[in-house]
């Protein structure tokens, strides 16, 4: 058996699911909360939550909204990518980009 994964649902934060493959996330419906949900990759939301608790200095982490927030931290995690390759933008659609 390989390794596994957990996963959590963005709905409740409560559920987590373990799986014996890596992917961003997952979209279910959660046992515990009963709606169909993403669950994302714990090491992904481990990041979130860091960032959370403790905003990165290089940019307004407030502002983002949650959806920003957790592609952010899905890159971090899951890529090559620094918080340096993201930028925050004014404008009818502000959001972080690459």
């Amino acid at each position: 058996m390989g390794r596994t994964r957990t996963y959590r649902c963005l709905g409740c934060l409560d559920h987590t699911l373990d799986r014996e493959f890596d992917t961003s996330h997952l979209s279910v419906t959660c046992p515990s909360c009963e709606s169909f949900e993403r669950f994302v990759n714990e090491a992904v939301f481990q990041t979130f939550r860091e960032f959370e608790e403790s905003p990165p200095e290089e940019f307004d982490w407030a502002r983002l909204d949650r959806t920003e927030k957790l592609l952010i931290a899905e890159r971090l995690t899951r890529t090559t990518k620094t918080l340096s390759d993201f930028d925050v933008v004014d404008g009818p659609d502000a959001t972080a980009v690459e």
